[in-house]
């Protein structure tokens, strides 16, 4: 296998997480049944430009079907940093009914509705129908298309160029990242600028972060692999934020790589935090598996020992990160009976994997755990808020990931 950006012969490990269903495969009754398709989930870095990224074997439109099952409403927390995000970017840009504002992997339009309620022309980009159908309901126009350079230059002759394209967990996604980039170039007005969020690599290193690893995460980034990813389109980051969501992600701004705009300096600071943790060098990732192999063994470790001590654990939030994590270390409904999620499109499934069903967060009620595993530890406080009720019932707090914790 090549890499994804430069070409260079990928030679060096990162982690193998061992073989696995997509993380948002979520299985009906009937389909319990029936065989489970498995790919293995095995991830290597580049020593040439150090992009992290998934070994070949799952295809997109394998991942993102019709029936994808992640609502980005679902989560109060993101709607939240969503409408800051807008009202900001409006401000920045002064964007106004003049404008022209494009969101690749727009979801269930969680984002968008933020311009359309400030009568700023939009369109989402969403290939999933059924987040795209979530998405058109609310008054959101919606191209069901997978976002490349051909769909870019084709905006470029309809001259619908836009003056912001945002894409929020989505640069991760994409099989072919120099298509995807030379696609934003094409798209974006000569004075235009260009948003992408993703969790940064440091962090996924730092906080041994390795459930967010999974078949539909192509790539792991970090700035100064993105820098030259966009240098390698003719693009050009001239801002960075450091945001805290999914435990730790980076803002970039891009534009034109002629653009009038001056770097900040926030971005060569970046790049020098990047440099001292040592991320151009093969140490940090040689030394991954081994970490991640005991965030694995010590929650099994917790799990086995509350069943032996006849307590019971259950756990909330079917997120892609805990099916990831759960079927690394193997875990069934007989060490975690069930799981519950606020996810409609979830409840009566089953986890990818695992088998473990999903219920509605009402279940918590009925059947009060001595133990609440929370999978999506990315929004450990949000969960916790919202079931103080078992808290005060005497049920414990838990998080796996970076190491076993125990809240009250």
């Amino acid at each position: 296998m090549k890499c994804r950006h430069c070409h260079t012969k990928l030679i060096h490990n990162f982690i193998d997480l061992g073989f696995a269903p997509p993380s948002n495969a979520y299985l009906t009754v009937e389909q319990l049944k029936q065989p489970e398709l498995y790919f293995p989930l095995k991830v290597k870095v580049c020593d040439q430009c150090w992009l992290v990224q998934t070994e070949d074997y799952a295809q997109a439109d394998e991942l993102f079907n019709a029936d994808y099952a992640y609502f980005s409403s679902t989560s109060s927390g993101w709607l939240t940093h969503a409408a800051n995000y807008s009202k900001a970017i409006i401000k920045r840009l002064k964007l106004d009914r003049h404008s022209h504002v494009i969101e690749i992997a727009s979801n269930d339009g969680y984002l968008l509705k933020n311009f359309v309620e400030a009568d700023i022309p939009c369109l989402g980009i969403e290939p999933t129908a059924s987040t795209a159908s979530a998405a058109e309901q609310i008054g959101i126009p919606v191209l069901r298309e997978f976002f490349s350079e051909t769909l870019g230059k084709q905006f470029a002759e309809m001259e619908k160029q836009a003056d912001l394209i945002i894409g929020n967990n989505v640069f991760a996604h994409v099989p072919d990242i120099n298509d995807f980039t030379r696609g934003l170039k094409a798209a974006l007005k000569i004075d235009g600028t260009i948003t992408l969020e993703f969790p940064h690599l440091m962090q996924l290193i730092e906080q041994v972060q390795f459930d967010t690893i999974y078949h539909e995460h192509f790539s792991y980034l970090s700035l100064y692999t993105v820098s030259h990813i966009f240098a390698a389109a003719g693009l050009r980051i001239w801002d960075v934020e450091i945001l805290p969501t999914h435990g730790g992600s980076l803002r970039v701004f891009g534009c034109h790589s002629d653009d009038k705009r001056a770097n900040s300096e926030a971005v060569n600071d970046m790049l020098d935090i990047e440099m001292q943790n040592e991320l151009q060098t093969l140490t940090p990732y040689q030394q991954f598996q081994k970490r991640a192999d005991k965030v694995k063994n010590d929650l099994l470790t917790f799990l086995l020992e509350q069943k032996r001590r006849g307590k019971t654990v259950v756990a909330y939030g079917a997120a892609a990160k805990g099916n990831t994590l759960l079927n690394f270390a193997g875990v069934k409904p007989d060490l975690l009976p069930f799981v519950c999620d606020a996810a409609t499109a979830k409840q009566g499934k089953y986890m990818p994997g695992s088998h473990i069903p999903i219920l509605h967060p009402d279940s918590l009620s009925k059947f009060i755990p001595d133990y609440l595993l929370i999978l999506p530890w990315n929004i450990a406080t949000e969960i916790k808020q919202q079931n103080d009720k078992l808290s005060k019932l005497g049920t414990k707090f838990v998080t796996a990931v970076p190491q076993v914790a125990i809240y009250d």
